[in-house]
Formats: structure tokens, C-alpha cells, sequence
């Protein structure tokens, strides 16, 4: 449910919350049996160096136990990106414990927070997140996979993001060193190339007090916008780092990055390129209707999410 603002400024600032990832609705899956400790892992990272649990916002279920140690089967931890204008908790109510359900060690972290801006997107009183400059949100999040890392002993681990936290992923595997502790990164819905929200970005010229009042609150905002020095950065090298699989999971009801095909990767970096698959959700299911914050709760779009991230045991995805 985006945010409603009212007042004079109330349509520019609806088009920096348009770049939210904040949940319509949840519905939470049973924790699966902790997976039992590999024989070889390291023991967990003193506690001082482990993020506090809960100074920002609660973890979502399933996410962050310290404890966890990846088996055979998923060996890689799973580390949850939540979007703009959103938190760990609300973005991964349903994602973060059907992972746990499926055995995966899972993390969610929160990045580009400012102190007093809130949300009750959940009907909670709850911090959000994701308004940083994504250069800055991107090393934070970097900082994190090497806490996971050092905790469960793994030597990479697997990216989910949706919106922002589905592009940002992207600047750390290009320009700060992630790819050798990535091993596969799926998007919802991703901001890969910047965004015009349907043109309202093209307006931004036109009223520009407005705009700086959007971009000083949301620098991530000014960052996603088409045409950013961020952008210009970011296609300055291809789109795809060689040695990491990408999966990106479009809708084509997504009011929000547009036009959608935007968020498509492409592979064709030559020798050594890295794998894409640019999926959309109404491939597999015509009849779903999910939008830009629906994608990241919608059945059809997580089932693309759990063939991403376990390609050896995909299974046809249907409609639910």
C-alpha cells in the first residue's frame, strides 16, 4: 500500500514513495527445523561484531539466526534487500520464512535508514529504509555479507532484493568487489536502469523546489531517477559481473520502475559473461495482477524466486 501524502507538494513526493517496497498484505509460512551444523564451520562472530537484532527494525520471520549453518543442500546464505521506503520486516513477511521452510540459513538487513522517518505500512510504527545514496547503501549492505560470511563460515552467499534492494546489489558486485562472495543475485522488480515512474520523473524539471525537497529527504530517489549520475556510473561497465548468476522477475503491472523491460539485464558481456534470466511473472501465470510492491509477496513471482536460487531443483511454475 504506498503512502499517502497530502497537500500541495502531495503528487511530487508520491513519486519518490512510488519507489517503495512496502508490503499490501502478508501471510507467514511455518520455520523449518534448524539446519544442523556443518562439521567444518567456524564459530559465530563474537556478538559485539554481529548487528544488534532489532535497533532499526525486527527482524522478518525466519531471518537472522546468528546460529545457522548452511548444509549440503543450500549452501550459500540467503541475504534479503528490502526496497525504498521499506524495512526488513515489512518487505520479507512472507519471502524470508518460506526460505527458512526450505532449510536456507536466511539474513535481512537494514540499510540507508534516516532517524524520525517512520512508516506504518504494516500498521506498526516502524522505521524505513533505502534513502541513503544507493553508493552508500551498497557498501553498507557489503559490510553485512561479510558479517554473514564470517558467521556461518560460508564462502559466498546469495542476494534477493526487490526494487531498490534488487539493483543495488548491482553496484556492489560492480564497483566494490562483492562478485567473489556472490553467487547468485535475483531482482524483483529492480531499478536496474533507473526509473521514470510513468513520466513523473519528466516533470521534476518543471517544479524543482519540489524535486530538491524530494531528493534532500530520498537521495536514493534522485539516485533511481533516469538519467542520474548514478545511472551514468552504472552503465559505464556492463550490466553483468562474469561468475555471478542473475535472475531478474518482472510484472508487467509495474507502475513504479517503468517502463518494465528497463529492469532486464543484459548478459552479452563477451568471454567469461555472466548467466541472466529475465523472467515476467504473467509468463507463467497471464492472469496474475501483481504490481511493483505486490511482485515480492506474489506465489507465482517467489516460485521464480526458489527455481532462481535452486536451478538444479526448478519446478514448473504455475499460477497460485
Amino acid at each position: 500500500m504506498h503512502r499517502k501524502l497530502l497537500g500541495a507538494t502531495g503528487a511530487a513526493l508520491l513519486a519518490g514513495a512510488l519507489l517503495a517496497g512496502t508490503p499490501v498484505g502478508a501471510a507467514r509460512a511455518a520455520d523449518a527445523t534448524p539446519t544442523a551444523p556443518a562439521a567444518a564451520a567456524p564459530a559465530p562472530a563474537a556478538a559485539a561484531e554481529l548487528p544488534p537484532d532489532g535497533d532499526t527494525v525486527a527482524s522478518p520471520p525466519g531471518a537472522n539466526d546468528w546460529t545457522c549453518r548452511p548444509g549440503a543442500a543450500h549452501p550459500n546464505p540467503v541475504v534479503l534487500v528490502h526496497g525504498t521506503f521499506a524495512n526488513r520486516y515489512e518487505n520479507w513477511l512472507v519471502l524470508s520464512p518460506l526460505l527458512k521452510s526450505l532449510g536456507y540459513c536466511v539474513f535481512a538487513l537494514d540499510y540507508g535508514t534516516v532517524p524520525g522517518i517512520t512508516s506504518s505500512g504494516s500498521g506498526l510504527l516502524l522505521p524505513i529504509g533505502g534513502l541513503a545514496p544507493v553508493a552508500d547503501s551498497a557498501a553498507q549492505l557489503g559490510r553485512f555479507v561479510d558479517l554473514v560470511r564470517g558467521a556461518t563460515g560460508a564462502a559466498e552467499v546469495d542476494l534477493v532484493g526487490h526494487s531498490q534492494g534488487g539493483m543495488l546489489p548491482n553496484y556492489y558486485l560492480k564497483f566494490l568487489g562483492g562478485a567473489a562472495k556472490v553467487g547468485k543475485l535475483v531482482a524483483l522488480a529492480p531499478s536496474n536502469h533507473g526509473t521514470t515512474l510513468d513520466g513523473i520523473t519528466n516533470l521534476a524539471p518543471y517544479f524543482p523546489r519540489v524535486a530538491e525537497l524530494i531528493y534532500t529527504a530520498c537521495a536514493a530517489c534522485r539516485d533511481q531517477a533516469v538519467g542520474s549520475d548514478f545511472n551514468r556510473r552504472m552503465a559505464s561497465r556492463p550490466d553483468t559481473v562474469p561468475g555471478v548468476r542473475y535472475t531478474v522477475i518482472s510484472t508487467v503491472y509495474d507502475e513504479v520502475v517503468t517502463p518494465y523491460r528497463s529492469q532486464f539485464l543484459d548478459g552479452a558481456g563477451g568471454a567469461g559473461a555472466a548467466a541472466v534470466d529475465n523472467e515476467v511473472v504473467q509468463a507463467h501465470c497471464p492472469l496474475s495482477l501483481a504490481e511493483h510492491v505486490a511482485v515480492a509477496f506474489a506465489p507465482t513471482a517467489l516460485h521464480l524466486v526458489t527455481n532462481a536460487l535452486d536451478p538444479a531443483h526448478a519446478t514448473p511454475v504455475l499460477c497460485g
